[in-house]
């Protein structure tokens, strides 16, 4: 294998034209043979028999090229990528330019690690809320406490909305039954919506042992067999229920919490909500400075990069539903959509996400950031305790380089975080566009290993 040419392209591509020599690629072509002759039929010989020039002088001399081009490409490829010292971040695009006898010579289309420069990386303006809690708030939080501790008592009254009225039904169409119209001691709480439309309302003011026929017309949205379809559901009303909610005082909140008064449990309440409100303000308030850093951010970079960035999100999702016993087509298609479109859904995430790896590894570059070998073996004791593995578990499922890049990543975006100030980004003013790029502060970049962001929202 040679490289006969390099030409950089544009957004960050780099086209190789590599050629595959004569006697390297009779060898793959003869290993195509050996491969293939045992599923052609040659009349005269047995099978797996006939020559190759017999095989060829039928079909053609480059019957076998394209099991040939398949097995040389990849490992042509590679030393080539190696050769030329580039850093290869997404698929290469290829073109056979000549195949025969004379070898092989194809052009790859590499795309590279991108240059990146960001021109302010500190001191960054991101707008932060500060949350506060009001009483409002405090009695939100009581609700789910007081829901779980409300029963249902029976009542010896007409049915109203917001009771509970336990019924058998049936549903007749054309004066005959249909298939799950039926139902027997079924607790509908009346007002909720979960029954077809007009079929709750017609319960209300009836009592228990009370019967009722209702007329039905399911909507035009609903099941094929039962769409736009009139149907009459015979209903016996067995008992009528209402709520019964708690008195919400200090023995309600010693019986729901550990708490001895309904002061200290509305306390707790409001602290650990505004700590929950604190920390979703300071997330927004990171996302907001990274999105600052990323408009700071220069680079070219190659749609490759974006389009294995995506596959790395479809990836994570997949084995996020495996986890669930669901595969992602079945998933896609309860969505009403198909694989294609969720992985093209994903293309301004991947983007973003490649953005900020780029903008972060120019800050590493800048600021000559290291990770130690000791604070590797911390964070790999610290994903050994949090899984319960053993250390060395860790250390064989997870490279070390990789930490060390995840690390890196932190460090820089820590360092761009604790930097930044609170309050409006300045809008850039519009201005004609310079003939040349602006001089960043510093130019020095080291070559940097691609590295995932976080999962996908």
């Amino acid at each position: 294998m040679k490289v006969t040419n390099a030409e950089k392209k544009e957004k960050s591509t780099v086209e190789l034209t590599i050629q595959v020599e004569a006697e390297e690629f009779e060898a793959a072509v003869q290993q195509a043979y050996l491969k293939n002759r045992s599923r052609i039929n040659v009349p005269g010989f047995r099978k797996g028999k006939a020559p190759r020039k017999i095989i060829e002088g039928m079909y053609g001399t480059g019957v076998f090229y394209e099991d040939a081009v398949n097995a040389v490409y990849p490992g042509a490829y590679d030393q080539a990528v190696k050769e030329q010292g580039l850093d290869d971040v997404g698929y290469p695009k290829m073109e056979i330019v000549e195949v025969g006898k004379d070898g092989l010579i194809f052009k790859a289309l590499v795309s590279v690690r991108p240059e990146a420069i960001v021109d302010q990386y500190k001191g960054l303006t991101a707008p932060k809320a500060e949350p506060v809690i009001t009483d409002e708030d405090v009695e939100n939080e009581l609700k789910p406490y007081i829901t779980r501790a409300t029963r249902l008592i029976s009542v010896e009254r007409p049915i109203e909305t917001g009771d509970t009225a336990v019924i058998d039904f049936e549903g007749f169409k054309d004066g005959a039954p249909f298939e799950g119209g039926k139902g027997e001691n079924y607790s509908l709480q009346i007002g909720s919506g979960s029954f077809v439309p007009g079929f709750e309302e017609q319960l209300v003011g009836l009592s228990a042992g009370d019967e009722k026929d209702l007329d039905i017309t399911f909507p035009a949205d609903y099941v094929p067999d039962l769409a736009g379809k009139a149907v009459v559901f015979h209903v016996k009303v067995k008992e009528v229920k209402q709520s019964q909610p708690p008195v919400v005082d200090d023995e309600f909140a010693k019986d729901v919490s550990e708490f001895e008064t309904l002061a200290d449990f509305k306390k707790d309440l409001g602290e650990k909500l505004l700590q929950r409100r604190k920390e979703s303000a300071q997330s927004s308030f990171e996302n907001a400075v990274m999105e600052q850093l990323v408009a700071h951010l220069h680079a070219d970079i190659p749609d490759a990069m974006v389009e294995v960035q995506m596959d790395r999100i479809m990836d994570d999702f997949r084995n996020r539903l495996a986890g669930q016993g669901m595969k992602l087509e079945d998933y896609a298609e309860m969505m009403g959509g198909d694989v294609n479109g969720m992985r093209e859904s994903s293309r301004p995430t991947a983007l973003r996400q490649v953005q900020v790896e780029l903008a972060l590894s120019a800050v590493i570059a800048a600021e000559d950031l290291q990770v130690s070998d000791e604070e590797i073996q911390a964070e790999q004791q610290r994903l050994a305790d949090q899984y319960k593995l053993e250390l060395a578990q860790v250390q064989a499922a997870v490279a070390a380089e990789d930490l060390k890049r995840d690390l890196l990543l932190q460090k820089a975006s820590r360092l761009v975080i604790d930097s930044a100030v609170v309050g409006e980004p300045e809008k850039k003013a519009e201005e004609p566009a310079p003939a040349e790029k602006p001089k960043p502060k510093r130019t020095r970049k080291k070559k940097a290993e691609a590295a995932e962001e976080p999962k996908a929202e």
